[in-house]
């Protein structure tokens, strides 16, 4: 895809040490606040309130778009990753440190490949002030070279910290960095999938556009432990949007998003909530030889609540060229992009862990009307890509000169907020038959519905294109379910979508499996 945005890749985003991998654990300090935010107290403020984002966000959709500055000075220009990651945050810098309030916020700076600089202004008592960048925030590596007396860099996000698994240490547990994406995580987990604002003309030959965030207004909690509330003002030539973010970090984080866009021009193609991961291999699709990993992804399925009720579960694959997926829909309960597998042995990596990656599930908050999900998925060789994307499009185009509002809810965490029922897909295998232009599947099935009769489901299977040959249900001891394995035969076809229930009698007792095979 091209993209349109001075903007970080999607995978690059994964690559710093402000938003690796593993939890940034620090020790409890306390102390007085540090002289480079002592000083900004005294910096001036103003009055602000949530409507003053939205009228900020319609007064800039009636000009037109300019571009921020992007003049990293030297040598902070040029710094590469393992640069970039030798410049730390002081954590005896951050925000409320000594305040034991349960959350507090660490700069980001600009530098590498985080080029847009990230206005953050700190909402206390109804008035509004500006962080304003100093050098004695941070500290310099060696691989640095001479650290500036100020910072002349400013910032590119910040990450909020907190109490998420012990009383005496705070752990990381969300990001906003990169103008664009943002992550979060839930106890226990480690950093995978990222969100964005809104994305504009995903997979469209003019080219991708990334809305940025221009600015954040971080509300300090009135009260110790609760919810922590950020404004976000996006921009981009096509639109711009004010966002207000409560995040309420626990077992699953779940962030509620409350947004009023303000289009420029007519969107006739715009991702509401949408997420971004990656999908090399794994058992349901093996393209990428030379690996000794058996599975390596951030996520390995798209699951949709939809608006009739019906669970559709989407095994995610790699494709040899671009796919583009839309499951149309009324008034969707929910849909996301899942680590469903846990097992260590699945994955085989030590450094990853790709088993400790956060699911995240988007449950829309009041009537989004018509529309479909849509799912891209990219072709990729190498990991550090993000290739998979999927959001939300309503079917009527997005016109300017009229707000649109949008809510809804994200949860970063193990599962989906979803009661049990039915049987569930918790494994998708393919690969070759014996056969030339045959396949081989295998899915399993594990829930309530399965066990409580002793019966073997009855298999509802279609395809598009291609024959089936041999679809048969086992009873699976070692899971409690049931496995349905089948023959594909392609008949020369380059793609079938194929489309899997179980049944008892007239009932459906499983969720709707579906697949896209590509030749």
């Amino acid at each position: 895809m091209n993209n349109t945005s001075d903007v970080p890749t999607r995978r690059a985003f994964l690559l710093t040490g402000a938003a690796g991998a593993a939890l940034l654990a620090v020790a409890r300090l306390a102390g007085e606040p540090s002289p480079a935010l002592a000083q900004d107290q005294t910096a001036a403020t103003e009055p602000f309130a949530a409507k003053d984002v939205l009228k900020l966000a319609e007064d800039l959709a009636a000009k037109d778009f300019q571009r921020p500055s992007i003049d990293v000075p030297e040598p902070f220009n040029a710094l590469k990753a393992e640069q970039y990651r030798d410049i730390r945050f002081r954590n005896e810098q951050a925000l409320w440190q000594s305040e034991r309030i349960g959350v507090e916020v660490h700069l980001l700076p600009r530098g590498w490949i985080y080029e847009t600089p990230v206005e953050i202004r700190v909402v206390e008592d109804g008035q509004s002030r500006r962080l304003v960048a100093d050098s004695r925030m941070f500290t310099f590596g060696q691989s640095i070279p001479s650290a500036p007396e100020a910072a002349p860099y400013a910032f590119s996000g910040f990450r909020l910290v907190g109490p998420l698994s012990r009383a005496d240490r705070v752990d990381e547990y969300a990001v906003f960095q990169g103008a664009s994406y943002f992550r979060a995580i839930g106890l226990g987990q480690a950093y995978g999938l990222s969100a964005r604002g809104l994305a504009v003309n995903t997979a469209q030959p003019a080219g991708e556009e990334f809305p940025i965030f221009r600015a954040f207004w971080i509300e300090k909690p009135r009260i110790p432990g609760s919810e922590v509330v950020v404004h976000g003002l996006l921009d981009s030539p096509s639109v711009t949007g004010a966002y207000r973010f409560t995040i309420a970090q626990g077992e699953t984080t779940v962030m509620l998003v409350d947004a009023v866009l303000y289009p420029r021009r007519t969107l006739k193609h715009v991702g509401i909530a949408p997420l971004t991961s990656m999908y090399l291999k794994g058992r349901a699709q093996r393209r990428v030889n030379g690996d000794l990993r058996p599975a390596v992804h951030n996520s390995e399925g798209l699951a949709i609540l939809n608006g009739r009720g019906e669970r559709l579960w989407r095994p995610l694959t790699n494709p040899r060229t671009l796919q583009t997926s839309a499951f149309i829909d009324k008034s969707p309960r929910g849909f996301g992009l899942m680590q469903r597998d846990r097992n260590f042995a699945t994955y085989e990596d030590l450094a990853a862990q790709f088993e400790r990656r956060p699911s995240l599930w988007v449950e829309p908050r009041g009537n989004w009307g018509d529309g479909y999900v849509e799912l891209i998925e990219i072709p990729s060789e190498e990991e550090i890509h993000d290739n998979v994307v999927a959001y939300w499009t309503p079917a009527t185009p997005l016109e300017p000169g009229k707000p649109y509002p949008i809510s809804y809810r994200l949860h970063w965490g193990t599962t989906a907020p979803l009661p049990a029922a039915g049987a569930r897909v918790v494994r998708t295998a393919s690969g070759p038959a014996r056969k030339d232009n045959w396949a081989r599947f295998s899915i399993d099935f594990a829930g309530p519905a399965l066990t409580e009769s002793g019966e073997l489901p009855a298999i509802d299977l279609t395809v598009s294109a291609g024959t089936v040959h041999n679809p048969v249900a086992q009873q699976h001891p070692a899971i409690g379910g049931v496995r349905v394995t089948f023959d594909f035969e392609t008949g020369g076809s380059e793609i079938s979508e194929m489309r899997l229930v179980l049944k008892r009698g007239d009932a459906t007792i499983s969720e709707t499996w579906l697949y896209r095979w590509t030749a």
